[in-house]
């Protein structure tokens, strides 16, 4: 004998709070509903306005250094920890949550450039223009204990000693490498005083290296000279060399793509590339008015953070030539570096005006605890904004964004010298034999040539 019975889910029916009202079953037949569309249209204009309203993006300063922040380092092993370091060659390791110092790294006698932690997070490598590279050991216990840090600073592990300043450092990937920045590329080992390898392709200042995040023995490095080049550590050479027009201040590796990557440039753009194919770039990302000092990429590889000589500090995505957000305060001055944070949930910047500060990578986002119902409330909003983004009201409210007096005129002046300089190539072009002149696009018109 079977028995039918008519059962439903509890969530069906189930008020959260006490205060909430019981919920109304609707029939979504589109035959019924003819009011459909317009009224998802309302929800998505209101929706885009009132994430305008709630956009607090700035959460707090971190305050301690005396002089500007020059380099900054994640700490791979703990969420909440982050290293800076300053021009008076003062290092401290910030706890992100109660945005306090956990610790000091003294002992630089001059600015500190460069900083990296091991992918276990238990060796800093830190390196300036006094060049002296120093090894510190990061204490395990330090982000889980609370205690005053006005008198717990730490004694480096291994000091060595080098011919001439350091730029930038970074530690290779799952292994006891690193490698420095400056009148050549030197890598070295946690246990030897002196590098292992170095490679000296012209002779220019190199200003950042970057390893790569899924092969530990390929580095990038930018120099003065105007150029982006490639090693691999199991060839005795270098692999290619890009030359540009203008200098690249950073780089940074896609850690979901390894093979792209992208290069803050003084053209105040930014520039992508593939690694197997470095004639012509992949994406020109625009919108800064000054040069770009520095580059990080979040962990899921879908945007980037780039920080500024003009004060502000943008978010991009990956494949995007305009940003997606721009962060700016009154007292914010010259941005020098930019890191996401581990989850990418947060963006810390440091600047000229020796503080770092953190910002939320979603400006809108609400912050702590959410019920199951605001959770969905937020997802509905964000589907009904992707549905009706491509109409004119809701494209200019989501797309608008507040700027600073200078930084809007110097856009404009911007884009007044790029169309001029448009209209004055097809004048040329009009105005020549057809053939006789080309016009290169934009991925391709600034680089000079590509040595193998």
């Amino acid at each position: 004998m079977k028995v039918k019975v008519i059962s439903r889910s509890t969530e069906d029916f189930t008020r959260e709070r006490s205060g909430d009202l019981q919920r109304v079953f609707r029939n979504y037949d589109p035959n019924i509903r003819t009011q459909e569309k317009a009224v998802e249209y309302v929800r998505a204009l209101n929706a885009a306005k009132l994430e305008k309203i709630f956009a607090r993006p700035f959460i707090g300063a971190m305050d301690g250094h005396v002089d500007a922040v020059s380099c900054m380092a994640k700490n791979p092993n703990h969420l909440k920890g982050i290293f800076s370091g300053s021009m008076d060659g003062d290092i401290r390791l910030w706890d992100i949550a109660s945005r306090k110092t956990v610790c000091q790294f003294p002992g630089h006698r001059g600015a500190v450039r460069g900083l990296a932690a091991s992918t276990d997070g238990r060796i800093l490598v830190s390196c300036g223009t006094d060049c002296i590279v120093r090894l510190w050991n990061v204490p395990v216990s330090s982000l889980t204990e609370s205690y005053d840090s006005s008198d717990k600073s730490i004694e480096p592990l291994g000091e060595y000693v080098w011919k001439n300043a350091f730029w930038a450092v970074d530690h290779q990937w799952d292994g006891d490498r690193f490698a420095t920045a400056g009148a050549g590329v030197h890598i070295w080992n946690h246990n030897k005083s002196a590098p292992e390898r170095s490679f000296e392709w012209g002779t220019d200042t190199v200003i950042s290296v970057r390893f790569n995040p899924g092969e530990p023995n390929v580095l990038a490095t930018t120099a003065t000279d105007r150029s982006i080049t490639l090693y691999d550590l199991r060839m005795s050479s270098e692999v290619t060399k890009l030359i540009m027009r203008t200098r690249n201040n950073s780089i940074s590796w896609n850690p979901m793509e390894p093979i792209n990557f992208t290069a803050a440039n003084e053209d105040c753009n930014c520039y992508s590339y593939d690694a197997r194919k470095m004639d012509e770039a992949k994406c020109v990302h625009k919108d800064h008015v000054s040069a770009v000092m520095d580059i990080d990429y979040s962990p899921t590889g879908r945007e980037f953070v780039t920080g500024s000589y003009d004060r502000t500090v943008r978010i991009f995505q990956y494949n995007g030539g305009h940003s997606r957000e721009i962060y700016h305060t009154k007292r914010m001055q010259r941005v020098f570096c930019v890191k996401f944070s581990c989850d990418a949930s947060y963006v810390i910047s440091g600047s000229d005006d020796t503080n770092l500060r953190l910002w939320k990578a979603k400006a809108s986002e609400q912050l702590g605890v959410l019920l199951p119902r605001e959770q969905k409330r937020h997802e509905y909003h964000e589907a009904v904004k992707n549905r009706y983004k491509h109409l004119p009201e809701v494209k200019r409210i989501v797309r608008h964004r507040h700027l600073p007096k200078p930084i809007f005129k110097a856009a404009a002046l911007r884009r007044t010298m790029t169309e001029a300089q448009r209209r004055k190539e097809e004048r040329r072009k009009k105005h020549s034999a057809p053939g006789s002149t080309t016009t290169e696009p934009l991925r391709k018109r600034r680089i000079l040539k590509v040595v193998e």
